[in-house]
This record gives C-alpha cells, structure tokens and sequence, in this order.
C-alpha cells in the first residue's frame, strides 16, 4: 500500500531546461556538507549520503538498512530507544543546538559528540524522519577550548612534579615527553647551554634525530638551530625548513621528513641558559597557542633550574630567603597564566552559544578544572616560601582535612592509606587557612618519608578545652586558658629517637639523605603555630609511629555570613565607573578589561605607569578608580604611579593587584588603608567585591 500523496509541488522556477527536480535533490542529499539519514518509522536507515558514511566509519551501502539503534553508544541505548518511542508518536521539527549531551557510536566502537537535528516528512505524505548530524569537535572555538584545556592540564602536572621532586633530571625528562604529547609532534628536546657559552648540550627529549642524542654538543654560533635561538634571544618559527635562510637545517632533518619547528629560550635571573624546542612533519604547525604553551613549560623549566642552582650554591643562612623569591617567581608567572586561563574561561562559559553546548561546557569545565590545581599548587609555593601575608580566617577543619585528603590520594604512593576522623561539629579555628593547609602537607610529606614501604597516615580533629601540660607553658596566660582544636596528624613510620624528636622544630635540621630535604617542613609548621597563637607537640617513639598535633584557638564570634557581601558585590558598583587599568602583561590586561567591561565600568588600558598618567593628566581628573598591577616592567611600579595620582587627583580610589605575594606584603605595610590589595588570580566577583569595597573607603558615607 503507498503512503497517502502529498500534494503536487510546483516546479522550482528557475530550474535550467531539461532538469528534473528530482536530480537537484538527489544532488543536494549526496552533496549536503551535513551527515543525513532518511529513517522510517521503525528505525531502519533508507538513505544515507557520503558525509554520514565518513563521520559513522561506514560505506553508505552498509548504512542503508541498518537500524539507528546500532549507531547509538550501548550505555544510553535505553534511553534513545525510550526518545525514539515516544518522538515516534508526536514527531516534530528539532534544530541543532537543542539537547545537551548528543554521541554517535562508530563502526569501530568509537564515539563522537554530535548535534543532531530532525525533521519529520509525514507533513509532505511520508513516513520518514530526515536526521542532520554535525561533529560539533570540528567547531574551531570548541577545538580551542579543549585545546586550552589539554595544555592547561599539562602545565599543572609539571607544576606538581616540579615542587615533589628535587630530582633536576626527572623533570629534564618529562618536559619534552609532555611537550611531545600536548603537541601531538614528532621530536621534542631541551638543550642546556655550557657555562663556556660555546656549545650546546642536549639535556633530554624524544624523537632525536642522528647527531642529536641525549649528551650531544651541537655549535651555539648563530648558524646553527638552537645557536640562532641564542643570538635571537626570543622564540623562532620555523614554517617550513625546505625554504629556511636563516641558519643551516641539518640534512638529518630534512631526511627525518621534518618540516616546521618552534623554539623557546628559557633564563636563569636574565642569563640564557637553554632552549626548549619542538619539530613536526606538518608544516606551519606552530601559531600563537603553542607558543605560550611552549613559554610557560619553559618558565617552569627555568624555575627549576633555579631551584636547583641556588640550593647547591646558598648556605642555610641564605637558603630560607632564595627559596622564598624562587617561589615567589614561580607564583608570578604561573598567577598571570591563570588569570587568563580563568578569565577567559568565565568568559566563554557565559556566551549564549557555549551555555546551551553540552559538550563545550564539558570543555570549559575540564579546562577550569586544571587552572583551579594550578591555583592550588600556587598557594602550597606561597605557603612554603613564608612570603604571604597571614590572614587569619575561620577554618572548617573537617572540610579542610577531606580536600587535603582527596588531594594527597592524588600525589602519594598508593601505598599509604589514608583516614580521616574529624566530625561534622568540630568547631572551627581561628587561622590562616593557605598556611595551615601548608603545615599539615609539610607534616604529611615527613609522614610519607618515614613509610616507604607504605602504611596508613590519620587525620583527627577535635575540640580541646584545655592544652595538655608539655605544651601549655609555650604560651602566655592569656592565651594558655583559651579553648582550643586538636588537630594531629599520624603516620604508622618509622618513628624518633629521643634525640631526632628535640630537634625536630630546629631550622635546617633534617635526618634524610642529602638533596632530599632542607630541614625547613617543621621549622615553617612550628613558626606558623606559633604565630597562630597555638601550640604544636610531637608524640613518637622508634617503630612505633608519629603524631604530631596541632593546638590552635578556636573561634568565638565567626564574622558575618560573607555570602551576602559576595552576592552583593557586583550590584555595588556604580554604573559607568570609569576605570584606569593598569597591566604590562597584554593577556592578563584583556581579561580584567572584559571583565570590568561586563561590570558596567567604562575603562581605558594603559600597558605602563607613564602612560596612564598622561591618560589621566588628558581626561582632567575624570577617573573614579585606578587598578594597577604593582610589578609593571620597566619604569614606575604601580604603588608608586598610585602616589602619584592620588596626589594629583585626591578623590580617586586605589586598588592594586599583584601574583608576587611579597609585593603584596610589602604594599600592605606601607599604603594607604583606604586602598586595596588583590591577589591573582582572581574571578570577576572578587574584583567585583574589591572595587566596591575600595569605593566605599575613598568616599565614606
């Protein structure tokens, strides 16, 4: 029996003489850029054109017949079949874009996040179903986000790596491993420049051609690869090495089937020390994303040679201080990349097209994912160096010790078990919540050490009324008779001797092997509880284990709830603000731009001190707010370009920002109270709050 007829179309005005209709739209099936599927009303594939059969991994013969079923990923076949029963029954038009989530299932088992689109025929007498299907993987700003995120996740691990080891080789040899692998390129290497400055020495990488192996010199005059990056002192592009006339490509190269290339210097304190470079079989493969990928390796590359470096050179009385500005570098460079990463993250997450894309919000949560463990080993750096101001806070413990938990599974052998007994109801302490996180790492990482063959390291908590009597004449009276939260840390190790556990606070004092500890872990925990107002004792014995506890005060009268100030924050600033921004760094200075912009603010940019106080001297006074980075490069630094202004213009607010912890140490003690200090990285709502708060400093009532 023949499906009802519709009725009798037109036909196409326009059409050439001799054309059927009927051709056009056999032409514009196969041809459709689109994957299409004429489907009837059991699920059984009539048509399918080219498109359908490259994206799916079949030939078209082999799609005609098959049930949509068999294209749909077995652990949510249920559910499709259920849609399918029910769109069967009220079919109706649905444009891409519409359902979160869509997979196709492969010939070869693979899946691919799709949008789908349908559009019922029965209208037009038929009883099919036209399917569009579109990889949404194929949309450039889809591929760049995940792009963005893969090496966010990579920069992160080699963070970590990089502060748990104090092996210079082993990160010598995972930097072109991961550079290799986020890149998807054939040859990564990084060659160290000998101190005779005449030679390269090729340190580590993967893919060496002949004449490049681990331990090879290569010349470092400026006709060589890695001597022209020297004499540049910045990176090199190569596009193609069949048409380079800047310096000589060995034939190895060319021989390799080595086409493009991009090389990185990286410094020690502004002395050139190396280059970390990678090569591809693609040609022009290298644009501006793999470049600042290939920066910030080589930045944290640096850092740790620095590390290393100075450790060996500096004595214990200089050690404290070089491991300070080491971090402090660390944290600078890494605060900016993630202010950008976060920036533009927030960004992308609020456009209307990514908020409605599943598979794009999968991408841009991956992404802010890695930046948060970035922003995370950041703070444990900061913590360590000491270099931070102490900003006591409430801290819920028992939150505080399920994160740190969930963080040490991650990095510590998986041998040590990990346990945590701290109820709901403990009370909260009265701390710096970054430098108490810090000391129980630093106690958790000496626990580590003394099992290394494993064993089982407890976390506790509890409230304390009283201080046990060894440790209650470390503190005053007054503070003595407080009450207190316990907080200890135990290891099934191998314990102390009498002797170990008396020195055990004392600085540089350390009982491992050479090149694995600075004796700095317990001196910075007991400086920190101290200042704390608290008190910390060691209970061990050989073979028997180590508790160490943490007494701290607890807190009394908790400040107001904070959430109402941060939901209130951007409803605080006046609309149109106008906003003197400040930043030498051109990436960082695009996001706060945006974000001052979503603010409502009216902002001009400037890259340098002397250039915003002509653009302020030009517009007369007209600026509510100056927002400034204090490190600017060379010239003014921002504290002092604040002065300067505020002297000349006395009603405009002051907020600084900086990634250097030690600069905003130093700034808090010397400036002005009605200004503000803000940490990067930070999210349009704490700039939000900042400047609200900063606002209502500079015009009380």
């Amino acid at each position: 029996m023949n499906p009802p007829s519709s009725p009798i179309a037109p036909p196409l005005p326009g059409l050439p003489s001799g054309v059927e209709e009927s051709s056009v739209f056999r032409s514009l099936f196969i041809s459709y850029p689109d994957s299409l599927l004429l489907v009837d009303q059991a699920g059984r594939i009539v048509l399918a054109n080219p498109s359908a059969a490259n994206l799916l991994g079949y030939t078209v013969h082999e799609l005609v017949g098959l049930n949509v079923d068999a294209l749909v990923p077995d652990s949510i076949r249920p559910r499709h079949a259920s849609y399918r029963e029910a769109y069967g029954r009220a079919p109706r038009p649905r444009p891409m874009g519409t359902q979160m989530e869509l997979v196709a299932k492969r010939k070869d088992g693979s899946e691919v996040m799709v949008e789908i689109a349908l559009s019922p025929l029965q209208s037009q007498g038929l009883p099919f179903v036209v399917a569009a299907i579109r990889d949404i993987g194929a949309y450039p700003r889809v591929k760049q986000a995940l792009q963005r995120a893969r090496y966010s996740d990579y920069l992160a691990q080699l963070g970590r790596l990089a502060v748990d080891t104090r092996d210079l080789q082993v990160v010598l040899d995972h930097v072109p491993a991961m550079a290799a692998e986020a890149l998807e390129v054939e040859v990564a290497m990084v060659l160290l420049l000998e101190n005779s400055r005449l030679e390269f020495r090729v340190a580590s990488g993967v893919g060496l051609v002949p004449g490049e192996e681990i331990g090879a010199r290569i010349p470092s005059h400026a006709n060589t690869p890695p001597g022209f990056v020297f004499a540049e002192g910045q990176p090199v592009v190569v596009p193609d090495y069949r048409e380079e006339r800047r310096f000589a490509v060995p034939q190895a190269y060319l021989d390799a089937g080595l086409v493009s290339a991009l090389a990185v210097p990286f410094y020690d304190r502004g002395r050139f020390i190396g280059v970390l470079t990678v090569r591809s079989r693609e040609a022009k493969r290298f644009g501006d994303e793999e470049l600042r990928f290939l920066e910030s390796l080589s930045n944290l590359l640096a850092t740790s040679l620095q590390r290393v470096q100075t450790e060996e050179a500096l004595s214990h009385a200089q050690r404290l201080e070089s491991v300070g500005q080491l971090t402090g570098g660390i944290a600078h460079d890494f605060n900016n990349l993630l202010t950008v990463i976060q920036g533009n993250l927030q960004v992308l997450e609020e456009l209307p097209a990514i908020a409605q894309d599943g598979y794009a919000q999968q991408l841009v949560g991956a992404a802010a994912r890695a930046s948060r463990r970035g922003a995370e080993l950041t703070g444990k750096l900061l913590a360590f160096s000491r270099r931070q101001m102490l900003q006591p806070n409430a801290v819920d413990t028992h939150a505080m010790l399920h994160s740190l938990a969930d963080m040490l599974r991650r990095t510590l052998d998986q041998r040590i078990g990990i346990a945590i007994d701290a109820a709901p109801g403990c009370p909260p302490v009265l701390a710096d919540p970054g430098q108490l996180e810090s000391a129980l790492l630093n106690i958790a990482i000496n626990a580590r050490d003394a099992m290394p063959e494993g064993g089982t390291l407890h976390f506790r908590a509890a409230a304390c009324g009283a201080l046990p009597p060894e440790v209650h004449n470390e503190l005053s009276d007054h503070d003595a008779h407080g009450s207190f939260v316990a907080i200890s840390v135990v290891d099934s190790g191998a314990g102390m001797t009498e002797e170990v556990k008396e020195r055990a606070f004392e600085p540089f004092f350390t009982t491992k092997e050479a090149g694995r500890g600075t004796g700095l872990g317990l001196s910075t925990v007991y400086g920190f509880v101290k200042q704390s107002k608290g008190a910390v004792a060691i209970a061990t014995r050989p073979g028997a284990g180590t508790t160490v506890t943490l007494y701290l005060p607890q807190l009394y009268d908790p400040a107001p709830a904070a959430a109402e100030e941060e939901e209130d924050g951007e409803q605080a600033i006046p609309a149109g603000l106008r906003v003197m921004l400040v930043e030498d760094d051109a990436e960082v200075r695009r996001v706060v731009h945006t974000f001052l912009v979503t603010l409502g603010c009216s902002v001009v940019t400037a890259g340098n001190a002397e250039q915003a106080l002509l653009s302020m001297e030009t517009d007369a006074g007209s600026f509510d707010v100056l927002l400034s980075d204090i490190a600017l490069g060379p010239g003014m630094r921002g504290t002092r370009l604040a002065t300067e202004a505020q002297q000349r213009f006395p009603r405009l607010a002051i907020l600084l920002m900086s990634g250097f912890s030690s600069e905003l140490l130093d700034a808090d003690r010397d400036v002005p109270q009605s200004w503000e200090l803000l940490r990067k990285p930070y999210t349009r709502g704490e700039l939000a709050r900042a400047l609200a708060k900063v606002l209502a400093a500079a015009r009380p009532g």
